[in-house]
């Protein structure tokens, strides 16, 4: 079957889980600049969720580009990964209303992990469905910025209960990675 539902789904899911996030931002009550500090915690958490669902949106876009066709298992592939990407605004939420606090912070990566997990499966379903051949598989490699992201995810969750924000640290080190939308597929597919 064609891909062009699944995307257009996607990006559905997507832009619904950013408008989400932004509406659980508040207003402060005041009218002056420091009305705004207490913010701050819920306004970076924000940030980084929504620098995380753009990686996330952008590296979907350019893996679809370099498949032709979908089936079960990949729609079912798919919706795992939407499902963990869907929890984001209520751990971003979490994490910003309690100032960084260990359990959130914690909790925020595992998402993040979980989230990294099903798109390897996605990644590696559309691989299985087009062969190790394609050019997809070409495109993917050995994934070393996929390994990388697991090590430092592994390494945050736990640190959360010892001081939270290396861990938050950790999550901005792991999306600064990612910030650069994946050129492995492009290059392929502009040879």
């Amino acid at each position: 079957m064609s891909k062009g539902r699944l995307e257009a789904f996607s990006d559905g899911v997507i832009a619904v889980i950013i408008t989400i996030m932004v509406l659980e931002l508040r207003a402060p009550r005041g009218a002056e600049f420091a009305a705004l500090l207490p913010l701050g915690h819920n306004f970076m958490s924000y940030v980084l969720s929504f620098i995380f669902l753009g990686i996330y949106w952008n590296n979907h876009h350019h893996l679809f580009q370099a498949v032709q066709k979908v089936n079960g298992p990949i729609l079912w592939a798919n919706l795992h990964l939407l499902f963990w990407l869907s929890l984001i605004p209520f751990v971003t939420a979490w994490m910003g209303e309690n100032g960084f606090a260990p359990l959130p912070v914690a909790l925020y990566g595992a998402d993040l992990l979980l989230s990294g997990a099903a798109y390897f499966i996605l990644v590696h379903a559309l691989i299985a469905h087009h062969g190790k051949k394609s050019i997809l598989a070409a495109a993917i490699g050995d994934d070393f910025k996929g390994k990388v992201s697991v090590v430092l995810y592994l390494t945050a969750i736990p640190f959360a209960f010892f001081v939270a924000w290396v861990s938050f640290c950790l999550y901005i080190l792991v999306a600064m990675m990612w910030l650069i939308p994946d050129q492995r597929i492009e290059t392929v597919l502009n040879k």
